[in-house]
């Protein structure tokens, strides 16, 4: 049983929905933020990266969580964001490429997360949940939303199909990167109860992307149960804000590698040394090779694409993260060959999003590298890992497209 409840966002009205709505907090630098926002007075990045009014030197202190706090609170006085007079679900649809996506906007128990209703496949740095932590702390709202993943449930499908057909959506725009989102506010008592039911019966739900976001607002939950002892359990503070998306309308990319050099090897030893473990063919026309199946890698050496095919024995099939590619890839040629033993912390890897094209990799690769382009991962993969406990190793899912930021926001405490 997974719980799935109705909020009263803090979201812009539908004149400044575009103008407020951003790329999520963590996929861009300080630079990068600052360019974005510029000229913008009502852009979301001036409430969740508020160090594009502070410094860069600040992006960790106090005095950003502060600014975000104010910049907030300005928002609400200005009328870029208000509040819903009640609690609603909301239908949030997105269109990138053709291919579309639609998921509910509303709230999960914290205490899911905690007993693992709510799954994870990925390990958290401290450091990254500590500055969301401080952030949603100082600003006492979830300025964005987790990305939470189910399997299929035709009730729920069912409920977002008649409301979508015969209502129309409050906002309806394409964001600068290409991306169409549409929201639909859902206030109708019965369809509420309908969709909250149909998350009654689903057995347990994903983090897609999120991780940290999901870390921070429970550790925030804990904080504030321990300012208000004798909380109830129905305080907005025991919630989350999540997006949450059937399986099947779910898109993963490639998640790619490139190494800096060779690890000291000469092109012919290194080639001889991945024929031990994987098949090395010469790609029959030299341009970017995108590997048709699970087990195939392209790669990028000297200049030249290859498909290499892991060699039967190297990988267990059955196990959720030895059948991996990006694990078969790290145990038999990254590890071993080039001695990046943790991708974590080695600063001779890089990791290369789908998104970006695999003309990128010949770009980072160069003259000395090597890159690796890999099949995506599916959610079948993702679902697999997490049911069994593991962890997935770094860097395995990119998803797109990214949830846009600013179209709603969670209060946890009012």
């Amino acid at each position: 049983m997974a719980t799935i409840r109705p909020f009263a966002a803090l979201r812009p009205p539908k004149q400044y929905a575009e103008q407020v709505s951003c790329l999520p907090y963590d996929v861009m630098n300080h630079e990068e933020a600052c360019l974005m926002a510029a000229g913008n007075a009502s852009s979301f990045l001036h409430i969740c990266r508020a160090d594009i009014d502070t410094s860069e030197a600040q992006i960790h202190d106090d005095v950003t969580y502060e600014m975000s706090r104010r910049n907030l609170e300005e928002f609400l006085r200005r009328g870029f964001l208000v509040r819903d007079a009640s609690p609603c679900y909301y239908i949030y649809r997105q269109i990138m490429w053709g291919r579309v996506q639609t998921g509910i906007v509303g709230c999960a128990s914290v205490d899911e997360y905690m007993d693992g209703t709510i799954k994870k496949h990925e390990l958290t740095r401290k450091e990254k949940e500590q500055d969301r932590i401080n952030h949603f702390d100082a600003c006492s709202v979830q300025t964005e939303p987790v990305f939470l993943a189910y399997r299929k449930h035709e009730g729920i499908s069912s409920a977002m199909r008649e409301w979508i057909k015969f209502h129309r959506p409050e906002y309806n725009f394409t964001s600068e990167d290409g991306v169409t989102h549409i929201l639909w506010p859902v206030d109708d008592p019965a369809v509420i109860e309908t969709i909250r039911r149909g998350f009654e019966e689903v057995p347990a739900l994903y983090i897609a992307d999120g991780h940290h976001r999901t870390a921070s607002s429970a550790a925030v939950s804990a904080m504030r149960r321990k300012q208000h002892p004798t909380y109830t359990g129905q305080e907005e503070f025991n919630y989350l804000m999540a997006v949450t998306f059937c399986d099947e309308d779910l898109f993963i990319m490639d998640y790619n590698r490139v190494v800096a050099d060779l690890n000291g090897h000469s092109v012919e030893e290194f080639l001889h040394r991945v024929e031990e473990k994987f098949k090395v063919v010469p790609a029959k026309r030299q341009e970017p090779f995108a590997p048709r199946a699970k087990h195939e890698f392209g790669m990028y050496l000297n200049a030249k694409w290859y498909s290499i095919t892991a060699r039967k024995g190297t990988y267990d099939e059955q196990h959720p993260i030895r059948s991996l590619d990006c694990f078969i890839l790290q145990e038999n040629l990254l590890a071993p060959i080039l001695d990046i033993e943790d991708p974590r912390t080695s600063p001779r890897i890089d990791f290369v999003g789908g998104i970006r094209g695999l003309t990128e990799l010949e770009n980072r690769a160069g003259k000395a590298g090597v890159a690796f382009a890999l099949y995506p991962v599916t959610m079948d993969d993702l679902f697999r890992v997490a049911d069994s406990g593991e962890i997935m190793p770094p860097k395995s899912t990119w998803f797109e497209p990214k949830l846009r930021s600013g179209l709603f926001a969670h209060e946890i405490e009012r």
